[in-house]
């Protein structure tokens, strides 16, 4: 499996990096600064002027672009739609480290998580960013996208249990009631989806068991 993961210096990207790295994958890490993850194979550049000859030969590339600056959130859009056109029409996975805030909270799916009375107002924009993001990607039928959402309290420090809940557009909680899941399980997750092939031009969530 030849995988890309771009903006892979970032917490998410550089354990995706490790976790397919130790499945015998082919990674190559696409960092805009100097290497940090554990790829060997690197191309530094930035994610906007990543052209179709840069991602041609990958079975997947993982986008794991994420920003706390309220002046970049609009780039949650702007990248991965860059990414879009640079692979439609391919047979290329193009595998988004979405957010929870989208997730819906009911069954007719008419309120997302973010849109809650109880969601901290400190998250909203960058809630709002992620979810427009993934409606722009419901517009593509040109490529196979899939937006992976992790648990409500998503954990950069948080321990590698190795396993997960895998669920679908709603807001889920665990046996316990919670919606937590590690980067570093939430990475697992996600090379499971590589692999799998699995929910094409779908939103999919992840939390911990």
């Amino acid at each position: 499996m030849k995988l890309a993961v771009v903006a892979a210096n970032g917490k998410a990207g550089r354990l995706i990096v490790k976790e397919a790295l130790d499945r015998g994958f082919d990674v190559t890490a696409f960092v805009r600064s100097a290497n940090k993850t554990a790829a060997a194979q690197s191309v530094q550049k930035d994610l906007m002027d990543l052209t179709a000859d840069d991602l041609a030969g990958f079975d997947a590339v993982v986008d794991a672009f994420g920003t706390w600056d309220p002046a970049q959130f609009p780039m949650q859009t702007t990248t991965s739609q860059h990414l879009c056109d640079v692979l439609s029409g391919t047979d290329t996975r193009l595998l988004i480290v979405g957010g929870a805030g989208s997730l819906y909270v009911n069954p007719e799916h008419t309120m997302q998580l973010l849109q809650t009375p109880d969601f901290p107002d400190e998250y909203k924009a960058m809630a709002q960013s992620q979810a427009d993001e993934l409606s722009a990607l419901r517009t593509r039928d040109d490529v196979k996208w899939t937006f992976v959402s992790p648990a409500a309290d998503f954990q950069p420090e948080g321990e590698r249990t190795g396993s997960y809940l895998l669920a679908g557009e709603e807001f889920t909680t665990n046996d316990r009631g919670e919606s937590a899941v590690s980067y570093a399980d939430y990475a697992i997750a996600m090379v499971d989806e590589i692999e799998s092939g699995n929910h094409i031009q779908q939103r999919i969530s992840v939390l911990g068991k």
